[in-house]
């Protein structure tokens, strides 16, 4: 069901309508690793909270990582006495591995995890994924270092915390806050998109996933949440900073030589208001004449500059010469990028040329004006000279964004037909087998919408009927392979028909 837009107006997305199904609406994921003593609290705790404040019908999933100790046991109790609970075993460590894994095999239009030891306060869950449902936003994410965040913890985690969000944002531009809180979700939708292009398969899976989705333009909403330490936490500390700064190296690298295919994520779900044409507004020029008058500015000081100090060395003429290249090269480069809003390394020797060629056109300008003034007197003052060749610059700087706009960097519309586009936000297909990056990708299939969401029974289910014991919750396909780049990430649709004859 989508809000009605006036025309003009940018369309809301898709909010995943209420209704009676037997889909989950939220499948919670709780990674454990040797967790005997204390998986049955949190789940108990969990299921609690959730039938007691989540509004639709929901589901908790153990995503057991090889355990070794009486954790699967635990689990399959625990799955065998709660219908809303199921048991998933993985024979490889990994909390990455184990989240990619169940989240490509559920069928819950809104996929969530946490940590075991439930450090995060359970009354930030509904905030969590209501944006999610609402079709707001694409991911969401716990935040300890929000300014309303309320966070119980020794200052060696809070000083590694803290240094490790200021190098995701020095290194890789990331805006989130927190990149390791055990308390993240995202629309199954969103997650076959980008799952297939997460390589990490521990620790890192979080930052890798949130920097892409970011890098994409996916909305990311974060949530303040209460947070108190585990002290008994069997995180190894030394150990997880070492391959998560490995794993930040990898991710910089691969977004620095463009071997993320990013446009696979930017616009898959046909609402992005940059693929719309809205009726009456402007297609840019006053930014453009903005922006374009700071950089010409800041180049004419930059070039007056330089020309004083070749001027020392040479003579006028030379001088001028090599002040208007270098400043005309830095100019193009910052117009390029601030006035015409071109990014990548697409283009931009072809660009940086016919900046040259521009660039000829200014020297002939000024040159001709120097010209004109040792023509006139014939040893002129320095002040006479710059004031010659501002006048001269302001003239050329006319010109120049004149040639910018309507040659170098010209406004290219693919559909010239194309008028005011409202699209619908739907859930995507089944994916295809994800080609290797740098590949030519086939564009996405619309997506269809989703099915009303469930709602959880009133009724006390353990009171109308006794529970019949189930077979084992199990993905629906094999875990995908390992390289991030050719994996397929499975999943199955949600069938609004089906019930679970679990559930009484």
């Amino acid at each position: 069901m989508r809000t009605d837009s006036s025309p003009g107006t940018l369309p809301a997305r898709e909010h995943l309508p209420a209704g009676d199904a037997g889909t989950p609406v939220l499948d919670v994921v709780i990674p454990v690793y040797n967790e005997e003593k204390d998986l049955q609290p949190c789940v108990l705790r969990l299921h609690e909270h959730l039938r007691r404040t989540f509004p639709y019908a929901f589901r908790i999933t153990i995503a057991d990582n090889a355990s070794t100790d009486t954790t699967p046991l635990v689990s399959q109790r625990l799955e065998a006495e709660i219908p809303e609970v199921r048991a998933f075993r993985l024979e490889q460590k990994g909390r990455g591995r184990a989240l990619r894994t169940v989240w490509s095999a559920s069928d819950a239009p809104v996929l969530a995890y946490m940590d075991v030891d439930l450090s995060t306060d359970l009354n930030a869950l509904l905030p969590l994924v209501a944006p999610l449902i609402s079709g707001h936003s694409d991911l969401a994410i716990g935040s300890r270092l929000a300014r309303s965040s309320r966070v119980v913890r020794g200052p060696k985690r809070e000083f590694i915390s803290r240094a490790y969000n200021l190098i995701l944002r020095g290194s890789l531009h990331a805006r989130f806050s927190d990149a390791q809180c055990g308390f993240k979700a995202i629309r199954r939708d969103v997650a076959q998109v980008l799952l297939p292009l997460v390589e990490d398969t521990g620790w890192f899976f979080d930052t890798e996933m949130l920097v892409i989705a970011e890098r994409a333009g996916l909305r990311i909403h974060e949530v303040p949440v209460d947070w108190v330490d585990d002290p008994d936490s069997t995180v190894h500390i030394v150990r997880t900073a070492t391959e998560d700064l490995k794993g930040v190296w990898r991710v910089g690298k691969a977004l620095a030589t463009g071997a993320l295919p990013l446009d696979r994520i930017t616009r898959p779900f046909g609402d992005d208001p940059r693929d719309r044409d809205v009726q009456d507004v402007p297609k840019g020029l006053a930014r453009q004449l903005v922006g374009f008058c700071v950089v010409g500015g800041l180049s004419t000081l930059f070039y007056l500059l330089l020309y004083s100090v070749f001027r020392q060395f040479c003579g006028s003429q030379i001088a001028n010469a090599l002040a208007l290249l270098v400043s005309a090269v830095a100019n193009t480069a910052a117009n390029r990028r601030l006035t015409f809003g071109v990014r990548g390394r697409g283009g931009a020797v072809r660009h940086q040329a016919q900046g040259l060629v521009v660039f000829g056109i200014g020297l002939a300008l000024t040159s001709g004006s120097l010209a004109a003034l040792d023509a006139a007197t014939s040893d002129p003052a320095h002040s006479t000279e710059l004031a010659v060749l501002i006048a001269a610059n302001l003239a050329a700087t006319v010109l120049r964004f004149l040639l910018f706009r309507a040659w170098v960097f010209p406004e290219r519309d693919e559909n010239p037909s194309r008028s005011t586009v409202v699209t619908t936000h739907t859930p995507a297909t089944t994916p295809s087998a994800t080609p290797a990056y740098g590949t030519q990708q086939q564009p996405y299939a619309p997506r269809q919408p989703y099915a009303p969401l469930p709602t959880r029974p009133t009724a006390n289910p353990y009171a109308t009927a006794p529970h019949t014991p189930h077979t084992p919750y199990t993905p629906q396909t094999p875990y995908p392979p390992q390289s991030p780049y050719d994996a397929t990430v499975p999943s199955q649709p949600v069938r609004p028909t089906e019930t679970d004859p679990r559930n009484s």
